[in-house]
């Protein structure tokens, strides 16, 4: 894989190859302890992700058998003055990663091995896919803490595993297994510890070959914002505008012609620059 924007003391590595991204935490004698320093190398990635045309999709992994243990707390503490400037405007650092994957237009599978606690998992939580092994522990310890949830996870964590999981996992702050992930759908599948790397590229090879880019984008951020709405006609408005378009859309009709002739299709749009320019997220509004 060609390396970019990495360096030996740099808290992540980021690489490119074949139109995947790969971004992965890279503090393994610190078990990748979440720091602000690690939340602002990963803001950049993920935007030099979205931005870049021959990245399709990207995967979230980390280096060392621990995805995260959350924040760093070897020094005693979290890593924040009661001087620094906290006031209007200030992003705590789990959130500046949460909300950052959110927003983006390519599709994020997370690869997790490991133990992934508290600011370690919600980092993770608006990714679109969360791969993890078969010997992977989850917690929100937040509450034995004497801590708040951080990573928009009030949002997140009850629209994927429902309210009566959240606040099991929210209250009593519990380590909880591979298998109860999966059962609750906080997870997407389960593999041996060696394999689940290997599983987020073959899911990412996949997305590269059989889905346009341009309908994917738009799928992504339609299931992110439109379906907590209370009522489903402003989906239906939105539904229209796109399928009115359908004629003149080129991947549309590479779609179609190419399920005729029994072939792989060869969308030829591209995202960024393809995207309907009236899509209403497009408007710079802030992600949840």
């Amino acid at each position: 894989m060609a390396a970019a924007n990495s360096t030996p003391d740099s808290a992540i590595t980021y690489a490119v190859a074949e139109g995947i991204a790969t971004v992965a935490l890279n503090r393994p004698e610190a078990r990748n302890g979440y720091t602000p320093a690690m939340a602002d190398e990963l803001e950049k990635a993920f935007k030099a992700a979205d931005a870049d045309p021959s990245v399709f999709v990207v995967v979230f992994t980390s280096v060392g058998p621990d995805f995260s243990v959350g924040a760093d707390l070897r020094s005693g503490g979290f890593e924040l003055s009661i001087n620094d400037d906290v006031g209007q405007g200030w992003q705590e650092p789990a959130g500046r990663c949460s909300k950052t994957i959110f927003g983006m237009n390519k599709p994020v599978i997370a690869a997790l091995r490991g133990v992934a606690v508290g600011g370690g998992l919600t980092i993770t939580l608006s990714c679109d896919f969360r791969l993890a092994s078969h010997d992977s522990r989850f917690a929100f310890p937040f509450s034995r803490r004497g801590v708040f949830p951080e990573g928009g996870s009030i949002w997140y964590l009850p629209r994927l595993v429902g309210i009566p999981r959240a606040t099991d996992w929210m209250l009593t702050g519990r380590v909880f297994g591979a298998q109860e992930a999966l059962d609750a759908s906080l997870v997407t599948s389960l593999h041996a510890p060696d394999d689940v790397l290997d599983a987020a590229y073959v899911l990412a090879r996949d997305i590269i070959t059989n889905t346009a880019s341009v309908s994917t984008t738009v799928i992504k951020q339609m299931l992110n914002r439109l379906s907590t709405l209370d009522s489903p006609l402003p989906v239906h408005a939105l539904d229209s505008q796109l399928i009115a378009e359908i004629p003149r859309h080129r991947d549309a009709v590479e779609g179609v012609r190419s399920f005729l002739e029994k072939r792989p299709p060869h969308f030829p749009l591209s995202v960024p620059a393809d995207l309907p320019p009236w899509l209403p997220w497009l408007d710079g509004d802030e992600a949840p």
